[in-house]
This record gives C-alpha cells, sequence and structure tokens, in this order.
C-alpha cells in the first residue's frame, strides 16, 4: 500500500445521492467517467470528511473542521487512512487519478471505435434483437415513413433509458426517418452530466452501435477543436466513454438509417448551472461564440441534421426536492414544460434560456445546455412536439424526469 502524501485533497466531480439502508444512511458514489470503476457506499461520517477535502484544508484542517462540526474527536492518522482508501479507488483528485485516467484515454483513442457502453444493459447487444425491441416502442421497420425530408433542421430526442423513454423515441425518430436518410452529416449536442461549467467536448472517435460504426466527421471536429484550442476541446474526452446521452440518440439514428450512414460530429455539452444561477451570459461566452462559428462555417453547404439528446426536467425526492410530486405538482410542471417546449419550437435559445434562470433553473433541465447550443447553432426556424411524457424517477413515483420530443425545420 502506497503513503497517502496529498497535502491538500480535493474530491472529483462525482455522482452522490444519499440511499437508506434500515436506519443508516449512506452516501453512494460513482464515477460517471469511469474511471473510478467500482461505486462506493460510504457512512455519513466519511461524507462530512469528503465534504472537507475542498482543496484548501491540509489533513490538519480537515480534522479541525470534522470536529469543529461533529463536537466528536478524530485523529489525523485516522483521517488519513479514510482518505487513502478513498484515494486508491480513484475518487480523489490525485497522481493516482491522473494515472488512471491517462491509462484510460490512451486505451480509449487507440481503439478503432467507441464502443456501445450501454448495449446489454438499456438495450440489447444483437442487432436483430435489438431492431425488435426498438419496433415495440412504436416503430414498424428500420425504412423510413417520409420521402427524404431536406426542410427538417433540428431533432429533440431524450436520453433517458429506453424502458422509460422509448415512446417518444419512438414517435420522434419515426417522424424524423426522412430527414435522417437525406442527411450527410449529423451534428449531435449531447449532456455531458459530468461536464465542467460551460465546458463542450471533442472526440476523434467514431461512435459504434450493435449495428455498426457511424464515422465522425474529422474535418469538422478539427476545425472546431482549431476554433476553441484543442486543450479545451479534448480536456474531458475521456467523458465521451460512459456519457450515454449522445449513445442513446445515435443508435435510434442507426436504426433508421442503416445503409449509407452520415458522418456524426459529437460534442458533449458540460453545466451551465453558473449561467442559470449567476450573473454570467450564456449568449456572451466567447467559447460557444467560437465554436459555433466554426461549426456553421464547416458544414455549410453541407446536408446537416443537428440532435440535441437531452431530457428536460428532475424533480423530487430523489433530485433533492423536500416533497414528492402530486397530481397538482405534475400539471403545474407540464405547464411549465409547455412554455419551454414553445420556445424550442420558436426558435428562441434566449428565451429558452431566459425561462430557466428565472427560476434558477429550479427543474434542473439537465438538456438545457445541448438545446440552447443547437438552437443557436440552427437560428431561425420553427418546430413541433412529438410528444411529452413524464417518467418515474422513484419507486414511489414522487420524483419524475418529464421528456419531449420536438422536430425542427
Amino acid at each position: 500500500m502506497q503513503t497517502f502524501d496529498l497535502d491538500r485533497p480535493r474530491l472529483r466531480p462525482l455522482e452522490l445521492k444519499w440511499v437508506q439502508d434500515g436506519a443508516e444512511q449512506y452516501l453512494f458514489m460513482r464515477d460517471p467517467s469511469g474511471v473510478a470503476p467500482r461505486p462506493v457506499l460510504v457512512p455519513t461520517f466519511v461524507a462530512l470528511l469528503l465534504s472537507l477535502c475542498d482543496g484548501e484544508r491540509d489533513l490538519a484542517g480537515i480534522r479541525a473542521a470534522f470536529e469543529l462540526r461533529t463536537g466528536q474527536p478524530i485523529t489525523i492518522d485516522r483521517v488519513r487512512e479514510v482518505l487513502q482508501q478513498l484515494d486508491e479507488a480513484l475518487f480523489l483528485d490525485s497522481p493516482r487519478f491522473r494515472a488512471a485516467h491517462d491509462a484510460l484515454i490512451r486505451e480509449y483513442r487507440e481503439r478503432a471505435f467507441r464502443p456501445p457502453a450501454l448495449a446489454g444493459r438499456v438495450y440489447p447487444p444483437e442487432p436483430s434483437a435489438l431492431l425488435d425491441a426498438l419496433k415495440r416502442y412504436g416503430t414498424t421497420d428500420a425504412t423510413p415513413l417520409l420521402a427524404e425530408d431536406t426542410s427538417l433542421r433540428g431533432i429533440v430526442s431524450p436520453h433517458i433509458d429506453y424502458q422509460r423513454g422509448g415512446p417518444i423515441y419512438a414517435a420522434t425518430w419515426q417522424k424524423a426517418a426522412g430527414a435522417v436518410q437525406a442527411a450527410d452529416l449529423v451534428v449531435v449536442f449531447g449532456t455531458d452530466h459530468c461536464g465542467s461549467y460551460g465546458k463542450v467536448t471533442l472526440t476523434r472517435q467514431n461512435y459504434a452501435t450493435p449495428l455498426g460504426v457511424l464515422p465522425t466527421a474529422l474535418d469538422v471536429v478539427d476545425a472546431l477543436a482549431e476554433a476553441i484550442g484543442p486543450d479545451e476541446a479534448f480536456s474531458e474526452e475521456i467523458h465521451h466513454c460512459n456519457e450515454h446521452s449522445i449513445e442513446l440518440a445515435t443508435v435510434w439514428l442507426h436504426s433508421v438509417r442503416r445503409s449509407g450512414t452520415p458522418r456524426i460530429v459529437p460534442i458533449l455539452c458540460g453545466s451551465f448551472h453558473h449561467f442559470s444561477c449567476g450573473e454570467a451570459d450564456p449568449d456572451a461566452d466567447e467559447t460557444f461564440a467560437r465554436l459555433l462559428d466554426a461549426l456553421e462555417t464547416a458544414t455549410a453547404g453541407r446536408q446537416v441534421l443537428c440532435v440535441a439528446a437531452a431530457d428536460l426536467a428532475h424533480v423530487g425526492p430523489a433530485f433533492g426536492d423536500d416533497r414528492p410530486y402530486q397530481d397538482e405538482d405534475r400539471r403545474q410542471l407540464a405547464e411549465k414544460d409547455e412554455l419551454l417546449l414553445q420556445a424550442i419550437c420558436d426558435g428562441d435559445a434566449r428565451g429558452f434560456f431566459a425561462q430557466l434562470r428565472a427560476e434558477r433553473d429550479a427543474r434542473r433541465i439537465c438538456g438545457l445546455p445541448p438545446i440552447y447550443l443547437m438552437l443557436r447553432y440552427l437560428g431561425s426556424c420553427k418546430g413541433e412536439v412529438v410528444g411529452y411524457d413524464q417518467c418515474p424517477a422513484d419507486p414511489e413515483g414522487g420524483s419524475l424526469v418529464s421528456i419531449g420530443g420536438v422536430l425542427l425545420r
């Protein structure tokens, strides 16, 4: 066992959730990027220690703050022991984590394609079984139901699991089938659930589905990377390994377009929290401006279809609200979501964002970044809502994820 030598330990960005086991409460910790391979459950005293690992306190400072907050004594050796175990599990920002990260990103880049991370979990890994499963959600076959449609320019598709969102996926992609057939390039903006504030993350890797490989448009990716800077563009590329948003959209894309597949441009979009809950304005963000200008230039003259892989609200106790959603809450949520969907259908990026800033993103719209950036890229457009649903997010049904399918022309 290596000696723990972090002077000022810092907790990495992780998925954190409180879970109850009888009378005991534990913090569930998972690394969505996949660098830390296994989730862990830690007791409340460890969770408090972790909350003090902000990169500012040394071990003595963590010990003192812990004792001040709890009134319970703890030794430096015990603090060091707990944090060493968490570092070995790769949950701290440390040399050990960075070595594991660098090894994983090298492996990812050396592969011929990004393998589907959710095959066998969210959808079947075998092509025929996958197509059968998608048909059961509402598609009738894998051929387009409409003639090639060059007027359709954008799609809002969910990224919730197919088991809950399947009918909305099916209705959306079925109606978009003609545009999918017509496209020679598909730009996919997806939510990066562990992305940094205001981050857009590219990859040069191809995306595979059980139906084959969707090639990435390297010329477009390279143009975008040059515009925003390679360090900026690829610093969080590891997130592409396990992030589900783009993957779940491209599987449906591939089921509709099984031959002559278009090239894709996968773009992960990090948190807008500093915009929706602060003073910063995404309209004035220079990185976004450079990215979108470069994207417009690089895609000029091509038949482009743009996809935002994006869910809407995340509400109820599972997401931090103090009480379950009842029938009236659901009705009010639907009314607010309807206004949001109308802004999308109006092609109004500014109005879409303004609604969420006004409420400080109280509904936790995780699709905010990809939808906003897609609307900025598309410019003037008009849309229609294909479907809307509120999906259960806990066993009691008091927590919800709302989703919608939208087509933009």
